[in-house]
């Protein structure tokens, strides 16, 4: 079973037209997802790489086309007014790519998609992918395999590395999820890791976090009382010092808390195995299952 996306996913890509909305798209087309719109403002009527119609509203695509997914590759300065626009015309999943984006305007976002049926994931994540089936972002579609692993991660990079391991060693994911790095995300670990403990076909699950919130605590608590899968974690940024953002802008400790060293703690309190480099990720999680 897919986790959000698969064969049935019906994708619009909103910023198809620019360059990176134009060449991810054309990668998840190649892929096998069935991109059925793309979406530019005033430029509807136009064909995409003469497949894909192009509409001026989401709206307009969600009418004529049926799509329940959609991609964002907007500038960060409208990205938060696309999320919007997609969850108004009441698209059930929406990936936003794009990094950059105030965080008083992802405030407005969360508070407003609470009112709605949608669920976002990102911003600034490489997408989601079940593979073999659909894939929605940019992470690269040959290093990963159908199978029974599901991974979450707040890294594109480390989910990619964890991808790469499993697949070497013959083991397939089932749906990976790049939540991505921001202070303020749609989908979280949380709710990522209740929908793999929660699907039959996922039999370990892969979590990959780093420094800063408290996403990964809460997951851990989560999972001691409510899944008996085996599970790994990876905390990325144990030698970063306090007050200093470190890649992500969700990346910072503050005031104490989301300490590697804490995170750590709590993912072993739930009996989670902690791989201790980049590189074990995957041969953690496969001891654990062993």
């Amino acid at each position: 079973m897919a986790v959000l996306v698969g064969k049935d996913t019906r994708l619009c890509v909103q910023g198809i037209t620019g360059k990176s909305g134009a060449f991810h798209a054309r990668g998840c087309m190649e892929y096998g997802t069935d991109v059925v719109a793309g979406v530019t403002p005033a430029r509807g009527g136009e064909m995409f790489d003469d497949k894909v119609p192009v509409f001026d509203t989401v709206d307009e695509a969600r009418a004529q086309t049926g799509c329940n997914a959609t991609m964002i590759f907007v500038p960060p300065e409208f990205a938060a007014d696309a999320i919007l626009e997609a969850a108004d015309a009441g698209v059930e999943l929406i990936v936003c790519i794009t990094e950059g984006i105030p965080v008083m305007d992802m405030m407005r976002v969360k508070d407003m998609l609470g009112r709605t049926s949608s669920r976002l994931i990102g911003p600034n994540c490489p997408g989601i992918i079940t593979p073999g089936q659909c894939k929605i972002g940019i992470m690269p579609g040959y290093i990963h395999k159908p199978g029974n692993i599901g991974v979450v991660s707040r890294s594109g990079t480390l989910t990619y590395e964890a991808v790469w391991q499993l697949t070497t060693r013959g083991q397939g994911q089932s749906t990976c999820i790049g939540i991505g790095g921001d202070p303020i995300i749609g989908t979280t670990t949380l709710d990522a890791v209740k929908f793999f403990a929660a699907d039959p076909d996922t039999r370990g699950i892969i979590l990959i976090g780093e420094i800063g919130g408290s996403a990964e605590e809460e997951a851990a608590a989560w999972l001691k009382e409510n899944c008996d899968k085996p599970v790994a974690g990876f905390i990325a940024g144990a030698t970063a010092p306090p007050g200093r953002r470190m890649g992500h802008a969700g990346a910072i400790i503050s005031g104490g808390k989301g300490t590697a060293a804490a995170k750590i703690a709590a993912l072993r309190d739930a009996g989670i195995a902690v791989a201790e480099t980049p590189s074990s990720i995957a041969d953690t999680l496969l001891s654990a299952m062993a």
